[in-house]
């Protein structure tokens, strides 16, 4: 795994420094050494960068708008739609893969920094925070890293600072090892969850201080609202082996539960970006900066949120906080999976774009919130009436839906059950694209989701008739299970690549991954 060149920014104002510069000179050092370069970066500039990076590669349009948002079938394309119908080019993945370890990397200086006796000390200066907290702030980050990294390809090459497992190879720096072996999902998931426990446990211990101060876009230095959002990624990611492993699923959210996990939207892990270039929103660059309508809200949750699907039979308030009007002043949503032939008849004016909210420049992205957190409290309660209008509550009121609104929803709501549950999951998961499209793989819910051969249209265009079918590129004709992996691991890594495949199998979209089996 190559060591990328990090590019640093304070305060989402892009800055490009060399990470360290350690000169030496038989005759005088001094005059080697730049005034302008310096000798050591601050982890505040880091801890800017990796998040922003952690949260531009997840929310980008390889991974999301482009991936997984189809994949849930919440968007759709308006015009060039093979990816609707699942032809992903390859060099999406590569995208993903090498804007993701980039930002484990830059998490992983941070780890260093403050590791090495020569260092420790200096990085502490100016308010950023003991060793021990940055470490676990960055542990988090890092650990959801790898989360994206593991449910998008499947075994992957994995680090985890101090762990000598031999599958362990990547980001070895003092080996700068180019071919590290690729970690199994069952080996990532559990070192995660370990990586997030000790991580809350140290932020609880110093939960009256705080870490890197203004620097943390997310949450400001509050280490306990680090510690929670470690907790409650440990609901998500134990969740994730309900079936695999029943005794660490139980463990893992027992303890965070008694060690304190969301319970507001207070506690929402968001990373909010800013109205000036080129620091806006992933959604927004996509389209109001590239000068596109490529994306609409797809037909199928335009009906489910207009109370169409007999699942859920009465609308939805968040409609109008997802979708806009169109040209005629109508809720609209763009049938999921045409040819592009077929797309031609439905022009951007005449169907729902996305709404003011997400396309904001502004807008806060959702690394997570607690609605999912109640969500999976239900699932562990058994389907839990409480925590399913707990979670349903929360997702409204974060949408901005009024007092009466959420009110009259909540009392429409069937009763908790695994399908209501997953259903109203799906629903409150809208923009946490890779999650959702993780449920679908994880549960099957919702289970109207399109498959080949499925109805998409059936109505009037150009004055005609017609019936339109989906009819996927690639794949075995349901919602793909993976991505490919980079074209360049065959040439730079291709023993590992191959040991890759020969465990998880062929390395096509259908092929399913351990955590989702």
């Amino acid at each position: 795994m190559k060591l990328f060149n990090i590019s640093l920014v304070s305060h989402l104002t892009v800055l490009s420094l060399p990470l360290l510069f350690l000169f030496t000179s038989c005759i005088d050092e001094n005059l080697n050494i730049d005034p302008n370069r310096p000798s050591s970066v601050q982890t505040t500039s880091l801890i800017v960068t990796a998040q922003k990076q952690l949260v531009d590669n997840v929310k980008s349009e390889p991974a999301s708008l482009r991936s997984s948002a189809l994949f849930t079938q919440q968007i759709s394309q308006v015009t060039y739609t093979s990816q609707s119908r699942y032809d992903i080019p390859f060099s999406y993945s590569e995208t993903i893969w090498n804007g993701l370890y980039k930002a484990v990397n830059n998490l992983q200086e941070i780890i260093i920094l403050n590791s090495n006796p020569e260092t420790k000390d200096l990085v502490t200066a100016d308010g950023a925070g003991r060793n021990s907290t940055q470490i676990a702030i960055s542990k988090i980050l890092k650990s959801y890293a790898f989360y994206a990294l593991t449910d998008i390809f499947g075994n992957v090459p994995y680090h985890s600072y101090g762990n000598n497992d031999p599958e362990f190879e990547a980001l070895q720096q003092e080996a700068n090892n180019l071919t590290p072996a690729y970690a199994s999902q069952e080996k990532i998931y559990a070192d995660i969850l370990n990586e997030l426990k000790q991580a809350g446990d140290t932020l609880i211990k110093y939960q009256a201080e705080t870490t890197f101060g203004a620097s943390d876009i997310i949450y400001g230095g509050n280490n306990l609202k680090w510690a929670k959002f470690a907790n409650s990624l440990r609901l998500r990611f134990a969740t994730r082996l309900k079936v695999k492993n029943p005794e660490l699923y139980s463990s893992h959210f027992t303890d965070a539960l008694t060690k304190g996990v969301f319970t507001s939207n207070a506690d929402n892990a968001i990373f909010k970006y800013s109205t000036a270039s080129p620091n806006e929103a992933p959604y927004y660059r996509a389209t109001v900066t590239a000068n596109r309508r490529d994306f609409a809200i797809s037909k199928p949750f335009i009906d489910l949120l207009k109370g169409e699907n007999p699942q859920i039979p009465f609308a939805d308030p968040r409609l109008s906080k997802f979708a806009a009007l169109n040209s005629k002043g109508e809720y609209v949503g763009l049938p999921y999976g045409l040819t592009e032939s077929e797309a031609g008849s439905f022009p951007a004016t005449e169907v729902s774009l996305p709404g003011a909210i997400y396309s904001a420049p502004d807008f806060g992205e959702v690394l997570m919130e607690y609605s999912e957190v109640a969500f999976l409290q239900s699932e562990h309660n058994g389907w839990s009436q409480t925590d399913y209008i707990n979670g349903v509550r929360a997702s409204l009121e974060k949408w901005g839906v009024t007092d009466s609104e959420v009110e009259n929803y909540i009392a429409s709501l069937p009763v908790a059950n695994q399908r209501n549950v997953l259903n109203q999951k799906y629903i409150a998961l809208f923009t946490q694209f890779l999650e959702g499209w993780s449920e679908y793989r994880r549960t099957g819910f919702p289970d109207f989701l399109i498959k080949r051969g499925d109805i998409i249209y059936s109505g009037q265009v150009n004055g005609g008739q017609v019936t339109y079918t989906f009819n996927p590129l690639f794949g075995d004709g349901g919602v793909p299970s993976r991505l490919y992996y980079p074209v360049k691991e065959q040439s730079v890594n291709l023993t590992s690549y191959q040991d890759a495949i020969a465990k998880q199998g062929n390395d096509v979209i259908e092929t399913k991954l351990w955590v989702f089996k």
